[in-house]
């Protein structure tokens, strides 16, 4: 493998399943390299791995890491260089997501959400940052439209959320002009994996102006958007919501 790669190259985290793994097969059908981290799914990672790189070999690689790790983050970083010699983008997409009621949050709770969602952003970014500036690349967060609108029994969740955006906004200043920051803010795209009643759901649909639950493919759409398509935006969050955060 050559020490420089002619292609872009993206890191995705949490990138084996679901909204993640949808990403890379659009990043990598428009022509990136993918780092491709997952913390448990290996043989979901693995599995996308393969089928990418029989559509074009050694283009797909595989890490592994609890994010909450610190230490880990920046050999993330260091094992995409020594396999391709450049970062392009980094999308911040691994997240966890569960109820934390205040009369029951823990401060486990609290750290396990914030790690995924807030501090593994912030600090993946900075082990970036030098591959990122040299590539004049760009990083786009996974943040979600409950990080301005509140959902009950959610709080620190919401918390972190919020926290992803203010760090959406206040990192594209600080590291304009060489490299690009921004946000998409899903809404309605892929039930929780423990499920959403029927009557949820419906009752979600009714708010959603378009009508319909969104899909990955249109998250991994802004996604690429972002990376490629709009080379002077900078410090923004593009809610993919069906129009529901403009409802009653």
């Amino acid at each position: 493998m050559s020490s420089f790669n002619e292609r872009p190259v993206a890191l995705i985290t949490g990138g084996a399943k679901r909204v993640g793994a949808v990403i890379a097969r659009t990043l990598h059908a428009a022509g990136y390299d993918l780092a491709l981290h997952c913390r448990r799914s290996m043989a979901e990672a693995e599995a996308l791995a393969a089928e990418l790189s029989e559509q074009r070999a050694d283009s797909v690689l595989v890490l592994q890491a609890e994010l909450a790790d610190t230490r880990r983050l920046q050999q993330l970083v260091d094992a995409t260089l020594a396999r391709y010699g450049r970062l392009d983008a980094l999308i911040n997409n691994a997240s966890a997501f569960y109820e934390t009621p205040i009369d029951t949050a823990s401060i486990e709770q609290w750290n396990d959400l914030f790690a995924s969602n807030a501090q593994a952003p912030f600090f993946l970014t900075q082990a970036a940052l030098p591959a990122l500036r040299a590539a004049h690349g760009a990083i786009v967060n996974l943040v979600d439209i409950y990080a301005e609108r509140s959902i009950a029994n959610y709080p620190i969740y919401v918390m972190a959320k919020g926290a992803l955006a203010a760090m959406t906004r206040t990192l594209a200043l600080d590291l304009a002009p060489d490299v690009r920051v921004n946000g998409v803010a899903p809404g309605a795209v892929m039930w929780p994996s423990d499920g959403k009643s029927y009557d949820d759901q419906q009752a979600m649909m009714a708010r959603t102006p378009l009508g319909r639950a969104g899909t990955p493919e249109d998250v991994a759409a802004t996604v690429l958007w972002l990376l490629r398509d709009a080379p002077f935006v900078t410090g923004q969050i593009i809610r993919v919501d069906g129009g529901r955060s403009i409802s009653i």
